[in-house]
């Protein structure tokens, strides 16, 4: 006998009914104005039935070929690749250095920053381990760090006139998401600043990866 929707955990009930938005609406069974409306309620309710009735008139379940592929899309990237260096050294001389895209993240990264600019750009990267270390040493630089919602950052700096902004700050409670990737940023800033920011919402990125999973059925019906 199937446990009562009251009595489920929130966070379980609200990933199978936003898998439940996101695939009707990429087979066409409901508009994209109604696919966001009842996206945006499905984020803010904090009920199990509430949540559960957003979806009770929807016809298609979510199946193994959906997770599969919602796992390529949204999670985060991880190669079991040996061929990548366990370090990477970044120096920043009254200069700036980006890394973005699809880079490989070792498990160690030490920035090295004097009045320059370095920025960091996780939303598409491939990690190597779970748990990535990154030590900093910022000296009248700016380091700026870019995750996306699904990647935790903590931070134990030594700050002197410096200044370090954390807006993803702790650890998810959310048991479905135990292998996030975690950064730790530790080290010193002296005169500068370190930034640490999301720049792309779970809630964003379910839209993306609804609307690239629509345009790809569409695709296979005019082929």
């Amino acid at each position: 006998m199937p446990v009562p929707t009251k009595d489920r955990p929130v966070d379980a009930v609200r990933e199978e009914v936003i898998d439940q938005l996101i695939l009707n609406y990429s087979h066409g069974e409901i508009s994209a104005d109604a696919f966001e409306r009842r996206l945006d309620k499905a984020y803010s309710i904090d009920d199990a039935e509430q949540l559960q009735a957003l979806a009770a008139d929807l016809p298609l379940q979510s199946d193994p070929r959906y997770h599969s592929e919602k796992q390529a899309r949204m999670q985060p990237k991880f190669t079991a690749s040996t061929d990548h260096p366990d370090t990477l050294s970044i120096t920043s001389i009254l200069s700036a250095d980006q890394r973005s895209g699809e880079w490989v993240v070792p498990k160690h990264i030490k920035l090295n920053n004097y009045l320059g600019s370095i920025e960091l750009d996780f939303r598409n990267a491939v990690f190597t381990h779970p748990e990535v270390t990154i030590e900093i040493n910022c000296i009248s630089g700016s380091d700026e760090i870019i995750v996306p919602d699904n990647i935790d950052v903590i931070t134990s700096t030594t700050n002197i006139l410096g200044h370090v902004s954390n807006n993803r700050v702790g650890l998810s409670s959310n048991t479905h998401t135990a292998q996030r990737p975690k950064l730790y940023i530790q080290g010193k800033v002296i005169l500068g600043s370190v930034d640490i920011s999301v720049k792309q919402t779970m809630q964003e990125k379910v839209k993306q990866f609804a609307h690239s999973l629509k345009s790809l059925f569409d695709e296979g019906k005019h082929s």
